[in-house]
Protein backbone atom coordinates (compact mmCIF):
# COMPACT_ATOMS: atom_id res chain seq x y z
CA UNK A 1 0.00 0.00 0.00
CA UNK A 2 0.94 3.39 -1.09
CA UNK A 3 1.07 5.25 2.61
CA UNK A 4 3.49 2.67 3.87
CA UNK A 5 6.02 3.54 1.48
CA UNK A 6 5.85 6.72 2.32
CA UNK A 7 6.21 6.07 5.93
CA UNK A 8 9.86 5.00 4.52
CA UNK A 9 10.38 7.82 2.48
CA UNK A 10 9.75 9.66 6.53
CA UNK A 11 12.51 7.73 8.13
CA UNK A 12 15.28 8.32 4.92
CA UNK A 13 14.40 12.52 5.51
CA UNK A 14 14.60 12.07 8.94
CA UNK A 15 18.34 10.19 8.66
CA UNK A 16 19.85 13.69 7.64
CA UNK A 17 18.72 14.65 11.70
CA UNK A 18 19.84 12.07 12.96
CA UNK A 19 22.33 13.09 15.51
CA UNK A 20 20.72 16.72 16.28
CA UNK A 21 18.73 15.25 19.06
CA UNK A 22 19.88 12.44 19.94
CA UNK A 23 22.07 12.23 23.42
CA UNK A 24 25.57 11.32 23.53
CA UNK A 25 26.70 8.71 25.58
CA UNK A 26 28.23 11.63 28.13
CA UNK A 27 23.84 12.49 28.71
CA UNK A 28 22.72 9.18 28.74
CA UNK A 29 22.48 5.96 31.14
CA UNK A 30 24.76 2.83 31.27
CA UNK A 31 23.29 0.46 29.02
CA UNK A 32 23.40 -3.46 29.07
CA UNK A 33 22.89 -3.76 25.31
CA UNK A 34 26.10 -6.11 23.79
CA UNK A 35 26.76 -4.47 20.49
CA UNK A 36 28.07 -7.29 19.11
CA UNK A 37 23.91 -8.75 19.68
CA UNK A 38 23.30 -5.86 16.95
CA UNK A 39 21.61 -7.59 13.90
CA UNK A 40 23.81 -8.22 10.70
CA UNK A 41 23.31 -6.33 7.28
CA UNK A 42 21.34 -9.66 4.67
CA UNK A 43 23.51 -10.16 1.93
CA UNK A 44 22.01 -8.89 -1.16
CA UNK A 45 21.58 -11.48 -3.94
CA UNK A 46 21.53 -11.50 -7.49
CA UNK A 47 20.74 -7.93 -9.71
CA UNK A 48 20.35 -6.58 -6.12
CA UNK A 49 23.89 -7.11 -5.31
CA UNK A 50 25.34 -5.40 -8.31
CA UNK A 51 23.95 -1.97 -8.02
CA UNK A 52 26.37 0.86 -6.96
CA UNK A 53 25.22 1.78 -3.68
CA UNK A 54 25.33 -1.75 -2.38
CA UNK A 55 29.16 -2.22 -1.26
CA UNK A 56 29.07 1.72 -0.15
CA UNK A 57 25.82 0.28 2.14
CA UNK A 58 28.07 -2.51 3.43
CA UNK A 59 31.11 -0.18 4.25
CA UNK A 60 28.97 1.92 5.84
CA UNK A 61 27.50 -0.26 8.07
CA UNK A 62 30.78 -1.94 8.65
CA UNK A 63 31.79 1.64 10.12
CA UNK A 64 28.80 2.64 12.26
CA UNK A 65 29.04 -1.22 13.72
CA UNK A 66 32.89 -0.41 14.91
CA UNK A 67 31.59 3.25 16.47
CA UNK A 68 28.69 1.02 18.54
CA UNK A 69 31.57 -0.86 20.01
CA UNK A 70 33.47 2.08 20.60
CA UNK A 71 31.20 3.95 22.15
CA UNK A 72 28.14 1.62 23.22
CA UNK A 73 26.10 4.40 24.58
CA UNK A 74 26.03 6.91 21.49
CA UNK A 75 22.92 6.47 19.83
CA UNK A 76 23.72 8.00 17.06
CA UNK A 77 25.28 5.03 15.03
CA UNK A 78 23.01 2.66 16.14
CA UNK A 79 19.81 5.08 14.66
CA UNK A 80 22.12 5.39 11.28
CA UNK A 81 21.74 1.46 10.99
CA UNK A 82 18.17 1.36 11.90
CA UNK A 83 17.63 3.86 8.82
CA UNK A 84 20.01 1.51 6.55
CA UNK A 85 18.35 -1.27 7.43
CA UNK A 86 14.67 0.32 6.45
CA UNK A 87 16.26 1.23 3.06
CA UNK A 88 17.35 -2.37 2.81
CA UNK A 89 13.87 -3.72 3.65
CA UNK A 90 12.32 -1.61 1.29
CA UNK A 91 15.15 -2.10 -1.93
CA UNK A 92 15.63 -6.02 -1.04
CA UNK A 93 12.17 -7.21 0.15
CA UNK A 94 13.34 -9.05 3.05
CA UNK A 95 11.05 -8.01 5.41
CA UNK A 96 10.39 -10.53 7.72
CA UNK A 97 14.45 -10.27 8.19
CA UNK A 98 14.38 -6.69 8.15
CA UNK A 99 11.80 -5.03 10.48
CA UNK A 100 12.52 -7.07 13.97
CA UNK A 101 15.77 -6.30 13.17
CA UNK A 102 15.37 -2.65 13.38
CA UNK A 103 12.48 -3.16 16.24
CA UNK A 104 15.63 -4.78 18.15
CA UNK A 105 17.99 -1.66 17.07
CA UNK A 106 15.07 0.72 18.50
CA UNK A 107 14.50 -0.68 21.38
CA UNK A 108 18.15 -0.78 21.96
CA UNK A 109 18.17 2.65 21.71
CA UNK A 110 15.20 3.54 23.59
CA UNK A 111 16.37 1.79 26.47
CA UNK A 112 19.46 4.13 26.74
CA UNK A 113 16.82 7.06 25.78
CA UNK A 114 13.22 6.72 26.25
CA UNK A 115 12.27 9.99 24.56
CA UNK A 116 14.30 9.63 21.34
CA UNK A 117 12.24 10.87 18.73
CA UNK A 118 14.39 9.81 15.82
CA UNK A 119 13.86 6.20 17.56
CA UNK A 120 10.24 6.76 18.07
CA UNK A 121 9.42 7.56 14.61
CA UNK A 122 11.55 5.51 12.87
CA UNK A 123 9.40 2.47 15.26
CA UNK A 124 6.23 4.10 14.17
CA UNK A 125 7.26 3.90 10.60
CA UNK A 126 8.35 0.06 11.12
CA UNK A 127 4.82 -0.50 12.85
CA UNK A 128 3.25 1.10 9.64
CA UNK A 129 5.23 -1.16 7.33
CA UNK A 130 4.26 -4.05 9.54
CA UNK A 131 0.50 -2.78 9.30
CA UNK A 132 0.24 -2.34 13.08
CA UNK A 133 -1.87 1.04 12.04
CA UNK A 134 -3.21 1.66 15.71
CA UNK A 135 0.54 1.62 17.40
CA UNK A 136 1.98 3.33 14.92
CA UNK A 137 -0.43 6.60 15.41
CA UNK A 138 0.51 6.01 19.13
CA UNK A 139 4.20 6.39 18.60
CA UNK A 140 3.62 9.30 16.35
CA UNK A 141 1.28 11.09 18.65
CA UNK A 142 4.15 10.51 21.26
CA UNK A 143 6.96 11.87 18.94
CA UNK A 144 4.86 15.10 18.06
CA UNK A 145 4.84 15.71 22.06
CA UNK A 146 8.56 15.60 21.93
CA UNK A 147 8.77 18.23 18.54
CA UNK A 148 5.62 19.39 17.14
CA UNK A 149 7.51 21.01 14.18
CA UNK A 150 9.06 18.56 13.01
CA UNK A 151 7.33 17.61 9.25
CA UNK A 152 8.18 14.14 8.84
CA UNK A 153 6.24 13.12 12.20
CA UNK A 154 3.07 14.57 10.28
CA UNK A 155 3.96 12.40 7.87
CA UNK A 156 3.40 9.37 9.65
CA UNK A 157 0.47 10.71 11.20
CA UNK A 158 -1.04 11.02 7.37
CA UNK A 159 -0.65 7.53 6.78
CA UNK A 160 -1.79 6.12 10.14
CA UNK A 161 -5.06 8.45 9.45
CA UNK A 162 -5.27 6.90 6.35
CA UNK A 163 -5.18 3.28 6.98
CA UNK A 164 -7.34 3.59 9.93
CA UNK A 165 -9.75 5.51 7.97
CA UNK A 166 -9.85 9.00 9.31
CA UNK A 167 -9.57 10.58 6.30
CA UNK A 168 -10.17 14.23 7.72
CA UNK A 169 -7.32 14.18 9.98
CA UNK A 170 -5.09 13.19 7.20
CA UNK A 171 -5.76 15.85 5.37
CA UNK A 172 -4.98 18.17 8.37
CA UNK A 173 -1.94 16.45 9.28
CA UNK A 174 -1.20 16.44 5.61
CA UNK A 175 -1.41 20.82 5.69
CA UNK A 176 0.93 20.98 8.26
CA UNK A 177 3.55 18.98 6.75
CA UNK A 178 3.35 20.65 3.66
CA UNK A 179 3.93 23.68 5.78
CA UNK A 180 6.53 22.91 7.71
CA UNK A 181 8.72 21.84 5.07
CA UNK A 182 7.43 21.10 0.90
CA UNK A 183 9.09 18.17 -0.23
CA UNK A 184 8.85 14.72 -1.98
CA UNK A 185 7.24 13.52 1.05
CA UNK A 186 4.59 16.07 1.69
CA UNK A 187 4.24 16.22 -2.24
CA UNK A 188 3.46 12.00 -2.45
CA UNK A 189 1.03 12.33 0.72
CA UNK A 190 -0.90 15.32 -1.21
CA UNK A 191 -1.56 13.06 -4.18
CA UNK A 192 -2.76 10.61 -2.50
CA UNK A 193 -5.17 11.76 -0.23
CA UNK A 194 -6.30 14.08 -4.06
CA UNK A 195 -6.67 10.20 -5.35
CA UNK A 196 -8.18 9.34 -1.95
CA UNK A 197 -10.86 12.65 -2.47
CA UNK A 198 -11.31 11.33 -6.50
CA UNK A 199 -9.17 13.98 -7.92
CA UNK A 200 -6.98 12.15 -10.27
CA UNK A 201 -5.58 15.52 -12.31
CA UNK A 202 -4.58 16.92 -8.69
CA UNK A 203 -3.06 13.54 -7.74
CA UNK A 204 -1.13 13.17 -10.81
CA UNK A 205 0.27 16.95 -10.26
CA UNK A 206 1.21 16.91 -6.94
CA UNK A 207 3.13 13.72 -7.80
CA UNK A 208 5.08 15.15 -10.54
CA UNK A 209 5.76 17.74 -8.04
CA UNK A 210 7.69 14.77 -5.84
CA UNK A 211 9.27 13.32 -8.87
CA UNK A 212 10.38 17.22 -9.47
CA UNK A 213 11.54 17.51 -5.82
CA UNK A 214 13.28 13.46 -5.83
CA UNK A 215 17.51 12.96 -6.70
CA UNK A 216 16.88 11.02 -10.09
CA UNK A 217 18.46 7.57 -9.52
CA UNK A 218 17.33 7.43 -6.06
CA UNK A 219 15.23 5.17 -4.62
CA UNK A 220 12.92 7.14 -3.39
CA UNK A 221 12.40 9.36 -6.98
CA UNK A 222 11.84 5.75 -8.64
CA UNK A 223 9.15 5.22 -5.49
CA UNK A 224 7.51 8.74 -7.01
CA UNK A 225 8.41 8.41 -10.76
CA UNK A 226 6.79 4.78 -10.72
CA UNK A 227 3.37 5.86 -8.28
CA UNK A 228 3.30 8.68 -10.59
CA UNK A 229 3.01 5.98 -13.73
CA UNK A 230 0.42 3.97 -11.60
CA UNK A 231 -1.86 7.24 -11.67
CA UNK A 232 -1.35 7.20 -15.21
CA UNK A 233 -2.42 3.80 -15.62
CA UNK A 234 -4.99 4.22 -13.62
CA UNK A 235 -6.77 6.67 -15.54
CA UNK A 236 -6.09 4.78 -18.80
CA UNK A 237 -3.01 6.73 -19.99
CA UNK A 238 -1.11 3.57 -20.88
CA UNK A 239 1.29 5.20 -23.23
CA UNK A 240 2.56 7.99 -20.10
CA UNK A 241 2.69 5.30 -17.65
CA UNK A 242 5.09 3.17 -20.09
CA UNK A 243 7.61 6.20 -20.14
CA UNK A 244 7.60 6.22 -16.46
CA UNK A 245 8.09 2.52 -16.12
CA UNK A 246 10.92 3.03 -18.66
CA UNK A 247 12.61 6.27 -17.72
CA UNK A 248 13.05 4.38 -13.82
CA UNK A 249 14.36 0.83 -15.58
CA UNK A 250 17.12 3.22 -17.49
CA UNK A 251 18.55 4.86 -14.24
CA UNK A 252 17.72 1.72 -12.10
CA UNK A 253 17.45 -1.74 -14.01
CA UNK A 254 17.16 -3.65 -10.54
CA UNK A 255 13.82 -1.54 -9.78
CA UNK A 256 11.11 -4.75 -9.34
CA UNK A 257 8.54 -2.46 -8.97
CA UNK A 258 8.77 -0.57 -12.16
CA UNK A 259 8.80 -4.00 -14.06
CA UNK A 260 5.85 -4.74 -12.13
CA UNK A 261 4.74 -1.66 -14.02
CA UNK A 262 5.47 -2.92 -17.18
CA UNK A 263 4.03 -6.49 -16.67
CA UNK A 264 0.64 -4.24 -16.16
CA UNK A 265 0.79 -2.59 -19.10
CA UNK A 266 1.42 -5.33 -20.55
CA UNK A 267 -1.63 -7.01 -19.21
CA UNK A 268 -4.19 -4.38 -19.91
CA UNK A 269 -2.86 -5.06 -23.68
CA UNK A 270 -3.80 -9.12 -23.22
CA UNK A 271 0.14 -9.70 -23.60
CA UNK A 272 0.07 -12.15 -20.84
CA UNK A 273 2.68 -14.26 -21.93
CA UNK A 274 4.72 -11.12 -21.60
CA UNK A 275 3.45 -9.76 -18.27
CA UNK A 276 3.89 -13.05 -16.67
CA UNK A 277 7.78 -13.18 -18.42
CA UNK A 278 7.92 -9.55 -16.57
CA UNK A 279 6.68 -10.47 -13.52
CA UNK A 280 8.76 -13.08 -13.49
CA UNK A 281 11.69 -11.14 -13.71
CA UNK A 282 10.31 -8.42 -11.19
CA UNK A 283 10.15 -11.39 -8.58
CA UNK A 284 13.76 -13.20 -9.50
CA UNK A 285 14.98 -9.29 -8.08
CA UNK A 286 12.51 -8.84 -5.09
CA UNK A 287 10.53 -11.58 -2.74
CA UNK A 288 7.00 -9.46 -3.18
CA UNK A 289 4.08 -11.35 -2.70
CA UNK A 290 2.10 -9.28 -5.29
CA UNK A 291 3.79 -10.11 -7.82
CA UNK A 292 2.94 -13.61 -7.30
CA UNK A 293 -0.28 -13.02 -6.52
CA UNK A 294 -0.56 -10.84 -9.62
CA UNK A 295 0.84 -13.82 -11.74
CA UNK A 296 -1.67 -15.76 -10.41
CA UNK A 297 -4.43 -13.85 -11.45
CA UNK A 298 -3.05 -13.68 -14.93
CA UNK A 299 -3.10 -17.34 -15.09
CA UNK A 300 -7.11 -17.30 -13.83
CA UNK A 301 -7.67 -14.85 -16.78
CA UNK A 302 -6.50 -16.98 -18.88
CA UNK A 303 -8.64 -20.00 -18.12
CA UNK A 304 -5.32 -22.06 -16.50
CA UNK A 305 -7.39 -22.35 -12.86
CA UNK A 306 -4.92 -24.98 -11.63
CA UNK A 307 -2.08 -22.99 -12.12
CA UNK A 308 -3.61 -19.94 -10.28
CA UNK A 309 -4.77 -21.94 -7.64
CA UNK A 310 -0.93 -23.08 -7.39
CA UNK A 311 0.45 -19.58 -7.16
CA UNK A 312 -2.43 -18.45 -5.07
CA UNK A 313 -1.38 -21.44 -2.62
CA UNK A 314 2.43 -19.67 -2.95
CA UNK A 315 1.22 -16.33 -2.06
CA UNK A 316 -0.92 -17.73 1.40
CA UNK A 317 2.78 -19.08 1.84
CA UNK A 318 4.74 -16.18 1.65
CA UNK A 319 1.83 -14.13 3.55
CA UNK A 320 2.38 -16.93 6.33
CA UNK A 321 5.97 -15.63 6.59
CA UNK A 322 5.60 -12.29 7.26
CA UNK A 323 2.81 -12.74 9.65
CA UNK A 324 5.16 -15.00 11.75
CA UNK A 325 7.81 -11.94 11.70
CA UNK A 326 5.01 -9.57 12.73
CA UNK A 327 3.26 -8.57 9.92
CA UNK A 328 -0.68 -7.86 10.17
CA UNK A 329 -1.58 -9.78 6.30
CA UNK A 330 -5.39 -10.13 7.10
CA UNK A 331 -6.95 -7.63 4.55
CA UNK A 332 -4.02 -9.60 1.69
CA UNK A 333 -5.68 -12.69 2.71
CA UNK A 334 -9.15 -11.49 2.35
CA UNK A 335 -8.65 -10.67 -1.15
CA UNK A 336 -6.10 -13.47 -1.68
CA UNK A 337 -9.00 -16.05 -0.82
CA UNK A 338 -11.84 -13.93 -2.67
CA UNK A 339 -9.32 -14.28 -5.95
CA UNK A 340 -9.06 -17.81 -5.43
CA UNK A 341 -12.94 -18.45 -4.60
CA UNK A 342 -12.65 -19.78 -1.24
CA UNK A 343 -15.19 -16.75 0.10
CA UNK A 344 -15.99 -18.30 3.49
CA UNK A 345 -11.79 -17.69 4.45
CA UNK A 346 -11.74 -14.48 2.90
CA UNK A 347 -14.92 -13.13 4.77
CA UNK A 348 -12.84 -14.47 8.28
CA UNK A 349 -9.75 -12.06 7.44
CA UNK A 350 -11.83 -9.57 6.24
CA UNK A 351 -13.87 -8.90 9.45
CA UNK A 352 -10.82 -9.87 11.28
CA UNK A 353 -9.27 -6.42 9.55
CA UNK A 354 -12.56 -4.51 9.58
CA UNK A 355 -12.45 -4.83 13.82
CA UNK A 356 -9.53 -3.35 13.20
CA UNK A 357 -10.32 -0.18 10.91
CA UNK A 358 -13.93 -0.25 10.25
CA UNK A 359 -13.87 2.92 8.25
CA UNK A 360 -10.95 2.10 5.94
CA UNK A 361 -11.83 2.09 2.03
CA UNK A 362 -9.74 -0.85 1.19
CA UNK A 363 -11.46 -2.84 3.67
CA UNK A 364 -14.49 -1.98 3.18
CA UNK A 365 -14.33 -2.66 -0.51
CA UNK A 366 -12.81 -5.52 -0.04
CA UNK A 367 -15.94 -7.06 2.31
CA UNK A 368 -17.95 -5.44 -0.52
CA UNK A 369 -16.74 -7.89 -2.80
CA UNK A 370 -16.55 -10.86 -0.87
CA UNK A 371 -20.39 -10.20 0.28
CA UNK A 372 -21.57 -10.04 -3.36
CA UNK A 373 -20.07 -13.00 -4.07
CA UNK A 374 -21.80 -14.84 -1.19
CA UNK A 375 -24.89 -13.21 -2.58
CA UNK A 376 -25.88 -10.65 0.63
CA UNK A 377 -26.30 -7.74 -1.46
CA UNK A 378 -27.34 -5.79 1.54
CA UNK A 379 -24.07 -6.50 3.47
CA UNK A 380 -22.36 -5.50 0.11
CA UNK A 381 -24.33 -2.32 0.08
CA UNK A 382 -23.53 -1.25 3.50
CA UNK A 383 -19.81 -1.52 2.93
CA UNK A 384 -19.64 -0.28 -0.47
CA UNK A 385 -21.47 2.35 0.67
CA UNK A 386 -18.44 3.41 3.08
CA UNK A 387 -15.62 2.68 1.06
CA UNK A 388 -17.33 5.34 -1.54
CA UNK A 389 -17.60 7.90 0.95
CA UNK A 390 -14.73 10.44 0.01
CA UNK A 391 -16.20 10.43 -3.65
CA UNK A 392 -13.06 7.63 -4.40
CA UNK A 393 -12.86 7.18 -8.48
CA UNK A 394 -10.71 4.23 -8.12
CA UNK A 395 -12.46 2.64 -11.52
CA UNK A 396 -12.04 -1.07 -9.72
CA UNK A 397 -14.26 0.23 -6.97
CA UNK A 398 -16.53 2.10 -9.48
CA UNK A 399 -17.20 -1.34 -11.19
CA UNK A 400 -17.68 -3.31 -8.07
CA UNK A 401 -20.10 -0.66 -6.89
CA UNK A 402 -21.77 -0.33 -10.32
CA UNK A 403 -22.34 -4.72 -10.19
CA UNK A 404 -23.52 -4.01 -6.39
CA UNK A 405 -26.01 -2.05 -7.26
CA UNK A 406 -27.86 -3.78 -10.39
CA UNK A 407 -27.69 -7.02 -8.19
CA UNK A 408 -29.65 -4.83 -5.41
CA UNK A 409 -31.97 -3.32 -8.41
CA UNK A 410 -31.01 0.00 -8.80
CA UNK A 411 -30.25 -0.48 -12.69
CA UNK A 412 -29.65 3.68 -13.03
CA UNK A 413 -27.17 3.45 -10.74
CA UNK A 414 -25.10 0.92 -11.47
CA UNK A 415 -25.58 1.97 -15.18
CA UNK A 416 -23.84 5.51 -14.16
CA UNK A 417 -20.98 3.92 -11.98
CA UNK A 418 -20.11 2.08 -14.51
CA UNK A 419 -19.89 4.79 -17.07
CA UNK A 420 -17.48 6.29 -14.82
CA UNK A 421 -15.66 3.82 -14.22
CA UNK A 422 -14.88 3.37 -18.37
CA UNK A 423 -14.70 6.88 -18.61
CA UNK A 424 -11.91 6.94 -16.32
CA UNK A 425 -9.81 3.62 -17.67
CA UNK A 426 -11.36 2.44 -20.62
CA UNK A 427 -8.42 -0.16 -20.52
CA UNK A 428 -9.48 -1.69 -17.35
CA UNK A 429 -10.12 -5.57 -17.66
CA UNK A 430 -12.73 -6.96 -15.79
Amino acid sequence: MRTLYISFLVGLALLNQVGCQSKSSTETTQTTDDPTTMPALFQRQGELAKTPEWPRTQQKVTELQQAIWKNPGDVKPRLQVAMIYLAEARITGEHPYYYPAILKILDGVLAIDPKNFEAITFKSSVKMSQHQFAEARTLAEKARQINPHNAYVYGVLVDANVELGDYEQAVSMSDKMQELKPSLESYSRASYLREIYGDYKGAIEAMKMAVQAGLPGSEPYCWSKNTLGHLYETTGQLAAAEREYDGILVVRPSYAFALRGKASIQKARRQYPAALATLDKAASIMPEFSFHEEMADMYALQGDKAKALTKYAEVATMLDEDARSGHAVDLELCKLYTASGQLDSALVYGLKEYRKRPKNIDVNHALAWVYFGQKNIAKAQEHVAVAMRTGNKDPELLRRASAIAMAGGRSEEGGKLLAMAKKINPNQLL
